[in-house]
């Protein structure tokens, strides 16, 4: 192994570190406690947040906005494949052939998909009002491994750069809005318990 790719091992090790201090965190938090009477059950409602609750049709802020909700579906895509390839790149594995430019063409639209958002962040009055740095520092540093993971796959004399960019995004993504990839779950959780208790979510059918 070559010093940045050491680097970006130890880089991994800091991360998932801290990753888990987050989870053990959540996990001593235990079960949301709510005081109020019981109108429904939680187990249905749980399971509803994680399914059909995600649906585009049922946020408003997906369905009034679908460009940027599918840019933002690739967007995730294509970070889930570079994680995927990071683990490839570190231990000297490199697709070839048709696979090869299979990733490279969905990497080139993911981060395409991220460069969009990102200048939609900095062009929109409203969303500039509620961002902050951190929404650019974790759009910025995920676009540009989608771009370097794409080059690594064809320039060995790129894979500096891209170890370094790899080490960078590990390192801060426990200190920003990237660690929602263990808060999401929670967050997910704790919303159907919520609703369920209340005897709002799932929705109840309608009768016409």
């Amino acid at each position: 192994m070559f010093w940045y790719q050491w680097l970006a091992l130890i880089s991994l090790i800091i991360c998932a570190i801290s990753c888990f201090y987050h989870f053990f965190f959540l996990i001593r938090l235990g079960k949301p406690k709510d005081y109020a009477a019981p109108a429904g059950t939680t187990g249905e409602a749980i399971r509803y947040s994680f399914t059909g609750a995600m649906s585009p049709a049922k946020k408003e802020s997906a369905y009034l906005h679908l460009p940027t909700y599918t840019a933002g579906i690739f967007y995730h895509i294509g970070t889930f494949m570079s994680i995927s390839l990071f683990f490839l790149f570190l231990f000297d594995i490199y697709p070839g052939g048709f696979i090869r430019w299979g990733f490279a063409g969905l990497l080139l639209i993911s981060g395409t998909s991220g460069l969009i958002i990102l200048i939609k962040r900095m062009s929109s009055k409203q969303l500039r009002t509620l961002s902050n740095p951190d929404d650019f520092i974790s759009n910025i540093l995920v676009t540009l491994l989608h771009f370097m993971s794409m080059l690594a796959l064809f320039l060995p004399a790129i894979h500096p750069a891209y170890f370094i960019t790899s080490s960078l995004l590990l390192l801060y993504l426990p200190l920003g809005k990237l660690k929602h990839i263990i808060y999401f779950f929670a967050a997910r959780y704790q919303l159907g318990h919520f609703y369920g208790w209340r005897g709002v979510w799932p929705p109840k059918k309608i009768n016409s």
